[in-house]
């Protein structure tokens, strides 16, 4: 990533809806970039959000940011793509996806003939397919092209186990694997707080009946977001930080192992698709898938999950 084309104190984010606008307020707070360029279909959007960011820049740190165009972002480290319609209640992610293909057509295009020589970070939804979509027409090496993927439904996930087990959720070590959506996979087999195991840890607290408490906390990481779009008819603070999160782990290079989503070349039995697993993430984008330990039934569940994918996948025309 030390291409001469390539500031890597600048990133960029196109679509400055709900999610959008969220990731351009906590990445201003990060002091990860010194440049952040907000780009939307609507400019004065992108304009407003960007002017209403900027007024918090004296408590937070020099940074400069701006509305701009496609040739204000080719040289930036990261491009973060937010941009889509939105889920409606009782939509499914999938629902969404001709309708955000076709706006990919429109985005992934302009970036890619730029020479964009950074990372490509698809947040819009179903985030898997996007990202599939985004490297079929950009045409840039896998490792660059990279879907926020299971990263909050694990951040939730682990937030619902430090809840249970009243432990700090930074001590609790746990992935959802699979779609960023209805056929995510909690892998419970590989599944520690702090390294000892959780159903020990459980009975440690006083649980007991695992099967139960397991099924409970899967179903309600998966339906948060349609909760949450019933209640305030978008999810975008927990994103946001998502997204930071992943930013911080590219910029600082850390190697840090999160469940972003990029193709898989034949784990599991899965190839061709792009889902979310496990993978160590630092300044070139994806380096290595980190093979966890999954039992039959989570590596049948994983093998469903893609399937779902694919055959979505197959309808699209890229």
């Amino acid at each position: 990533m030390t291409h001469p084309n390539l500031n890597p104190r600048k990133a960029a984010i196109i679509g400055c809806g709900f999610v959008g606008s969220a990731t351009a307020f906590a990445l201003m707070q990060s002091h990860l970039f010194s440049e952040l360029v907000l780009l939307d279909v609507n400019f004065e959007k992108a304009d407003g959000e960007a002017k209403d960011i900027a007024h918090g820049i004296p408590f937070a740190g020099a940074m400069n940011i701006y509305a701009g165009t496609y040739d204000d972002i080719a040289d930036a480290a990261v491009i973060i793509v937010t941009a889509g319609a939105n889920q409606k209640p009782e939509e499914t992610r999938l629902d969404l996806v001709h309708k955000n293909v076709a706006i990919f057509k429109g985005i992934i295009p302009e970036i890619a003939k730029r020479d964009f020589q950074g990372i490509l970070l698809i947040v819009s939804n179903p985030v898997d397919i996007l990202t599939y979509a985004a490297l079929k027409l950009s045409g840039l090496p896998e490792h660059r092209v990279i879907g926020s993927g299971t990263v909050l439904d694990t951040a939730r996930l682990k937030y619902q186990l430090g809840q249970h087990l009243h432990v700090d959720s930074r001590s609790v070590h746990a992935f959802i694997i699979g779609e960023h959506g209805d056929s995510e996979i909690a892998v419970w087999s590989s599944s520690n707080v702090s390294g000892i195991p959780l159903n020990d840890f459980c009975e440690m607290r006083g649980h007991y009946d695992h099967a139960a408490s397991t099924r409970e906390i899967a179903e309600k990481v998966k339906t948060s977001a349609y909760e949450i779009i019933s209640k305030k008819h978008a999810t975008y603070y927990g994103i946001a930080m998502s997204v930071k999160r992943i930013c911080e782990v590219i910029v600082r290079n850390e190697k840090s192992i999160l469940p972003v989503s990029t193709m898989m070349h034949g784990e599991y039995g899965i190839d061709g698709i792009a889902l979310s697993m496990p993978a160590i993430v630092g300044l070139d984008g994806v380096e290595t898938h980190v093979p966890i330990v999954l039992d039959q039934e989570e590596q049948e569940q994983l093998r469903r999950s893609a399937e779902t994918l694919r055959q979505v996948a197959a309808t699209l025309e890229l």
